[in-house]
């Protein structure tokens, strides 16, 4: 009798070596080779299937023009996300840390699709159907089209997807999904692949909108191989501390919106509740009375986001002084330190540089480098700035200030808020409407923005 095939699989990529190997041969990442127990069955067993549908080639021109049909989801944040609604036969991937709230706002968006009168399946391979229905007690999700499904055999999935024949499905999570015909264990490299495969080739067959749980390792990627991110047609990622009360849901990935979209969400006892203006929300609890706290106005997506920027500096007791950052990339704040004492004359060399945006907000733009810049002098020059005032704009090697995308957009939320003095690059302002009543101040170089705040006086020495 054949014995059973040992396999080394690479969780990034999916490659198979025969031996353990430290870094992976094709995509060349480390420690990923993953060991599988393959059954000898399904190794010689060769099954042969058809490479498609039997779809013709067309040329370009004669494919037809049909827009993407979407289905409200009941949710607006979620829908401003996905890029205006649900996809039929789409799949969507959705992770996040645990507890953060994923099954409870797949819930409410299921309880909210029944309610419109389509059926929804909410399959789970983590919770009984017990538990599901005391989530949706809570939730007041108790919709006749909400189904439930408390399995992990895919193919009995399917089964019970085809006699009920919903238009969303929930598969919660995928990592819990198996095959049998796959020897490995749920969750390995191979039985992620393959379910997903299969699930997606039932959600375009079938026209249902799919959406997977997946879990997330202690880095913050989605466990499981690369590929799997790749299969899908959006990626959500839900943000946030579980310790606050609120998450924001990014999408990374959408071939059927823009990516880098954000939607706001609270949590409370009835479930995930949306926050509409979460300009004003990041902004409530804004110290005024404080040095070191700029107001930036970002682009997450389409949506300009008012968020505040905190800095503090301090003298350093130790031989190195501390740089620790939080939603700012550190390898960013040390550039700009570097740019503040070369171009701007502002020594940090021996000061302790803390900088944190407020609500949990992760800035990956460039046009916060002003915003960073302006909060670390204000800190270390312990220097008020005016409650008015929000800053934009790239700082580069040389010191000078790059435009911003969407400058228009940025100064409209500005005024709509309430602030009225703004400090952009000098090239933003060309082409532009500025609102009425609003003082844009165009600056060339980091040091005129500075001035411009007070920081430096007219001669150019310090305030």
């Amino acid at each position: 009798m054949a014995k059973a095939k040992t396999v080394y699989i690479c969780s990034e990529c999916g490659h198979e070596a025969m031996k353990w190997l430290g870094k992976c041969p094709d995509c060349g990442s480390w420690n990923t080779l993953q060991e599988e127990t393959r059954a000898p069955a399904a190794e010689e067993k060769k099954v042969k299937r058809a490479p498609g549908v039997g779809a013709e080639a067309l040329p370009i021109g004669e494919v037809p023009d049909e827009a993407t049909e979407r289905m409200p989801s009941g949710i607006f944040e979620l829908d401003r996300v996905l890029g205006g609604g649900v996809v039929e036969g789409s799949m969507v991937l959705v992770g996040g840390d645990p507890g953060i709230g994923k099954s409870t706002l797949l819930t409410q968006m299921s309880a909210n699709v029944s309610r419109r009168g389509d059926r929804v399946l909410y399959v789970s391979g983590e919770e009984s159907m017990r538990q599901i229905k005391l989530r949706a007690n809570r939730l007041g999700a108790n919709e006749s089209g909400f189904y439930v499904l408390a399995e992990n055999d895919v193919s009995i999935i399917e089964e019970r997807m085809r006699s009920v024949s919903p238009a969303v499905m929930v598969v919660d999570s995928i990592q819990t999904m198996y095959r049998t015909d796959i020897s490995s264990a749920p969750g390995s490299v191979s039985q992620v692949r393959e379910c997903t495969a299969h699930l997606m080739r039932l959600a375009k067959t079938s026209g249902c909108a799919m959406f997977l749980v997946g879990h997330v390792t202690k880095e913050g990627a989605i466990a499981g191989p690369r590929v799997l991110e790749h299969m899908v047609d959006a990626v959500l990622y839900f943000e946030g501390d579980r310790s606050s009360q609120y998450r924001i849901l990014r999408a990374v990935k959408n071939r059927f919106g823009s990516v880098n979209e954000l939607g706001m969400f609270e949590m409370t006892s009835e479930g995930m509740k949306e926050v509409p203006n979460a300009s004003e929300t990041l902004l409530s609890e804004r110290a005024h009375d404080a040095s070191g706290c700029v107001v930036l106005c970002a682009m997450e997506g389409t949506r300009p986001i008012m968020t505040d920027v905190q800095a503090l500096v301090a003298p350093t007791i130790f031989g190195n002084p501390r740089r620790m950052s939080s939603g700012v990339d550190v390898s960013r704040l040390f550039l700009l330190l570097a740019v503040l004492e070369k171009r701007a004359s502002l020594p940090v060399y021996n000061q302790d540089v803390y900088i944190n945006i407020a609500g949990g907000m992760t800035l990956t733009e460039p046009a916060a480098d002003l915003a960073i810049c302006a909060a670390v002098a204000s800190s270390s020059r312990n220097l008020l700035l005016g409650a008015d005032w929000a800053l934009m704009g790239e700082v580069g090697l040389a010191g000078e200030l790059r435009a911003v995308p969407h400058a228009e957009r940025r100064l409209q939320e500005c005024m709509r808020l309430g602030f009225s003095n703004i400090i952009l690059p000098k090239s933003n302002l060309k082409g532009i409407r500025i609102p009425e009543g609003m003082n844009a101040i165009g600056a060339e170089t980091l040091f005129d923005a500075l001035k411009f705040l007070g920081i430096y006086n007219a001669r150019g020495s310090k305030a």
